[in-house]
């Protein structure tokens, strides 16, 4: 699969965890072109706070693959990375991060901070933009949606 399918599948999985409720973001962990594992954030219907679809996938593909050691793949994934999935990346070797939009408010790649440009013992190839104009899209109208329900929701 291309890179564009690829993160297709991912704004696949964020637009399911937009029906369910929750912020949509979607990854997807490739392998030479092939899908290892998908997720999507399941915080609020799973009452955890590291349900983050990043971290549900790269769990999905250890799983997988037999190993923690992802050093043969990549992650696509509709939002930059937050630190807390940032840490995961470069905890499981990820080669290659590819994300849609960006995220001024916690993202590690670049937007608030970077921190794959600390001296860390693992550097994946970081790429923005995919699609980003479709991911930004998801987010903001679930927001939109997400304001107009709380205005509606008498106190």
């Amino acid at each position: 699969m291309t890179d564009e399918e690829l993160m297709r599948v991912a704004l696949a999985e964020a637009q399911i965890a937009a029906d369910l409720g929750e912020v949509p973001v979607g990854a997807v962990i490739a392998k030479d072109g092939q899908i290892i594992a998908k997720a999507h954030n399941l915080r609020e219907s799973g009452k955890n706070a590291i349900y983050h679809a990043e971290l549900l996938a790269i769990d999905a593909a250890c799983k997988a693959l037999g190993g923690w050691r992802l050093w043969q793949c990549e992650l696509f994934v509709t939002l930059e990375p937050c630190p807390m999935c940032s840490g995961a990346i470069i905890n499981s070797r990820l080669r290659r991060v590819v994300y849609g939009a960006r995220d001024p408010k916690a993202g590690c790649c670049g937007s608030l901070t970077d921190l794959f440009a600390l001296p860390f013992n693992h550097h994946p190839v970081i790429e923005q933009g995919l699609l980003q104009e479709e991911a930004q899209a998801l987010l903001q109208q679930f927001f939109v949606r997400l304001r107009e329900k709380r205005k509606k929701k008498p106190l």
